[in-house]
């Protein structure tokens, strides 16, 4: 069975609110059971690259090489990611780029790949054009991510020169989440204050326009469970 939205989710009925915020967090999102057959493929084989940044390089070894690191090299990086988060933008998640893969023709068959399809689809960029009114919107890269206790992404507003970014999205993957596990993600004001933040519920979609302040909050420690979503940016094509 294809991905679908819920029926029930009137994009022009939202569009006032989106045109007044910049952004939405939309419940139930997907129709019958996508989320959860999308939940099952996130929960089961992905073939996860741990994303850390360090300076300005990016670093994405698979989880083997990653988990290979002697144990005083792999502690020495992650004091460094966190020193550097302390004072400025840093990240650490795990991660997996359904783009690149479908569109180097790498497919598994995998309810991920339905996501990236169902994103370039008809009906979903009809949706986001009709509750934005920006008829660019053309085209959705897509990610996998998994945020694990003490996994972040500072803040940071998406901007990006070139890259055609119009919006962000967060489709939430994981059945159940509580507030004080942290993950949510925050929208920070000028004056440093969290204006919104969204809890990772599950089958919710967010969507924002870019640029826009924003941050993924530390999973905590004693979160029971991985926060597990697809995400990406709704682009034009130039």
């Amino acid at each position: 069975m294809s991905l679908s939205i819920d029926p029930a989710l009137k994009p022009a009925a939202l569009a006032p609110l989106f045109k007044r915020l910049g952004r939405l967090h939309l419940p139930g999102f997907l129709a019958g059971d996508g989320a959860a057959r999308v939940h099952a493929a996130l929960a089961g084989d992905v073939p996860w690259r741990k994303a850390l940044l360090h300076g300005d390089t990016h670093y994405e070894p698979t989880l083997a090489d990653y988990q290979a690191v002697a144990p005083d090299a792999a502690q020495a990086i992650d004091q460094a990611v966190l020193t550097q988060a302390r004072a400025g933008f840093a990240y650490r998640f795990d991660t997996w780029k359904v783009s690149d893969a479908v569109e180097a023709g790498q497919r598994a068959g995998s309810a991920i790949e339905e996501v990236y399809d169902f994103l370039n689809g008809a009906a979903f960029l009809g949706f986001v054009r009709a509750l934005t009114g920006d008829m660019r919107a053309t085209y959705c890269d897509a990610q996998a991510t998994r945020y694990r206790p003490g996994d972040f992404l500072t803040r940071h507003s998406d901007a990006a020169d070139g890259k055609h970014r119009l919006f962000a999205y967060v489709l939430n993957l994981t059945p159940t989440w509580r507030p004080d596990w942290g993950g949510q993600l925050a929208f920070i004001d000028d004056d440093g204050h969290v204006a919104e933040g969204y809890t990772p519920s599950f089958n919710a979609l967010n969507l924002f326009a870019v640029p826009q302040d924003h941050a993924v909050m530390a999973v905590a420690p004693y979160a029971g469970a991985d926060r597990l979503s697809i995400t990406g940016w709704v682009r034009a094509r130039r």
